[in-house]
């Protein structure tokens, strides 16, 4: 599947390198010297070059040896086929696309919604569940997600108390 793994963002220096708005975890493997990746207006890019510097990531990519070859592909989206289905690191990975469309249900077995988007904030990722009582959020987080059946799009969840239920 072709996912969005980042974006290219201005120019760095004279050589052709630009820096990288980083969308994937896994930017080692997505960005690795080599690599190819697809573009919506420019055809696929083969990384030449790849660093860090301040914390930021350049990449170089052949074909492309100044500035004004690098500006023109500035705010260009980096795509790479991505497995979805291949395991993570860890038994807890999840992939984004895995996780939307899966069914909520209570730790009594009743329905509590469908999962319809999940948020990456800097504490955690959080959940955005559709419910009949509107939109719910719930941090996923092992403590109030403790069941998570990929196979089955199903999870069991634990939702914060709503003020003035008891």
């Amino acid at each position: 599947m072709k996912l969005n793994v980042g974006r290219i963002g201005k120019a760095h220096g004279i050589l052709g390198e630009a820096t990288i708005e980083v969308r994937t975890d896994e930017a080692e493997d997505r960005f690795a010297i080599g690599a190819i990746l697809e573009t919506d207006n420019h055809g696929n890019l083969t990384v030449a070059s790849a660093r860090v510097h301040n914390g930021i990531l350049l990449l170089g990519f052949e074909g492309i040896e100044d500035r004004n070859g690098i500006e023109a592909l500035r705010n260009e989206l980096l795509y790479a086929d991505v497995d979805i289905q291949a395991p993570g690191i860890d038994e807890d990975d999840y992939h984004v696309l895995q996780l939307i469309g899966c069914t909520a249900f209570l730790v009594d077995g009743d329905e509590f919604g469908i999962v319809t988007d999940v948020l990456n904030l800097p504490g955690q990722d959080v959940l955005a569940i559709k419910s009949a009582e509107g939109e719910v959020l719930i941090p996923f987080v092992h403590q109030l997600v403790p069941v998570v059946d990929i196979k089955a799009k199903r999870m069991t969840v634990i939702p914060p108390e709503i003020e003035g239920s008891i």
